[in-house]
Formats: structure tokens, sequence, C-alpha cells
């Protein structure tokens, strides 16, 4: 999907109807500084404005699954979704997480009626002993690094095709090299970040 917008808004509403039709696949939605950082202080968080948070909550809005690394889920202290508006959802959209090692802030596994879903690899999940119980489910994609494409293609087989990544930026890379992104929404903060260091998984 090739789609791009010029002028202003009334709104945030108004906003929100240019991403009302998401696509089928990943869209992906990140932020960067004006020099081209997606973190300062090791976080996105402090990138953002009020509008770009108010916009975050819509797009899950609009998304079956988000989608998100291990390490940025961890420095953003990632909890179960909270929508503004539901936009016709009987629930809010699963968090999936890209893991190596299972580590998972304990804000994602405080709400039993929204357990996350694990993504990793079989070698992974042999080591750290990662199985789906009642508080995460696991997908395994791929054996020694997880296979992002198989990754997106296990999500969709779980019916839940339209899924809204947020980062970090090795996973979009790796989503972006395996032709997986179907549209990226690119909000930029006007502030230098210098460089940043990136989040493991």
């Amino acid at each position: 999907m090739n789609r791009s917008y010029v002028g202003a808004v009334a709104g945030i509403a108004e906003l929100a109807s240019f991403y009302a039709d998401p696509p089928e696949g990943v869209r992906a939605n990140m932020i960067f500084s004006a020099d081209g950082a997606a973190a300062f202080g090791g976080r996105a968080a402090p990138l953002s404005c009020p509008a770009d948070q108010q916009l975050l909550k819509i797009l899950r809005g609009f998304a079956d699954v988000v989608l998100v690394g291990a390490g940025t889920a961890r420095a953003e202290n990632y909890g179960p979704v909270q929508l503004i508006d539901r936009a016709g959802r009987t629930a809010p959209p699963p968090i999936a997480v890209i893991t190596r090692t299972g580590e998972l802030p304990a804000r994602l596994l405080s709400n039993p009626d929204q357990p996350p879903i694990l993504v990793t690899c079989a070698q992974a999940a042999a080591r750290h002993d990662l199985r789906t119980d009642g508080r995460r489910q696991v997908l395994v994609a791929g054996e020694d690094s997880v296979d992002v494409t198989r990754a997106v293609g296990l999500l969709r087989a779980h019916d839940m095709h339209h899924i809204l990544c947020e980062g970090g930026p090795t996973e979009l890379d790796k989503l972006v090299e395996a032709d997986a992104v179907a549209e990226i929404c690119v909000a930029l903060a006007p502030k230098l970040a210098a460089s940043q260091p990136v989040a493991s998984t």
C-alpha cells in the first residue's frame, strides 16, 4: 500500500480517519527524531507528544495484534493494550513479543484476560523452557533465530491479519528486509537525539 498525505488536519478524529482502513499484514508505526534516532535515553516515549500517544492508541484499535521486540517492550514497560475507542472491537488486541529469552515486563502478565504472545525460536524455547501456559501463549517461528516472515504467517494463521508493529528498529529492519511491511506510519519529532543505543531482544 502506498499512500501519502500533505496538509493540516482539524484534529485527532480527522487524523484517525486516514488510518481507519488497515492493510492486510504488517502496518509499522515508528517515531524518529529530526536527526533520525528512534529513541532518546533508550526509549521512544520521550520523542512523542500527546497527539502521538493518542494516535498510537487509535492505531492499536484497528489492529488484531500489536507486535514488538522484547527490548522495546522492556524499555517502554509495556502492559496490556488499553484503547481510547474500541472501534467496534469486543476486546483489545494482544501484545506479541519477539524474544529469545522470554523476559517480559511484569505489567504484560498483569491481566489474565489479556495474556501476551511470545514469538520465539525452537532453540530459545527449549533453552528457557518457554511454553504456553495460562499467562502466555508461545509461537515458535524458526529454529536458531526468529524468522519474522514465519512469525507474521503464524499470527495470520491465528486470525490476526492486521498486525501493528511498534518496533524496535531491529525488528523493523528485519521485517523490511523480508518485504513483510505493507504500510509504515512515521512521526517526525522536532527534537535532536544524537547517537542512541538499540535495545536487545
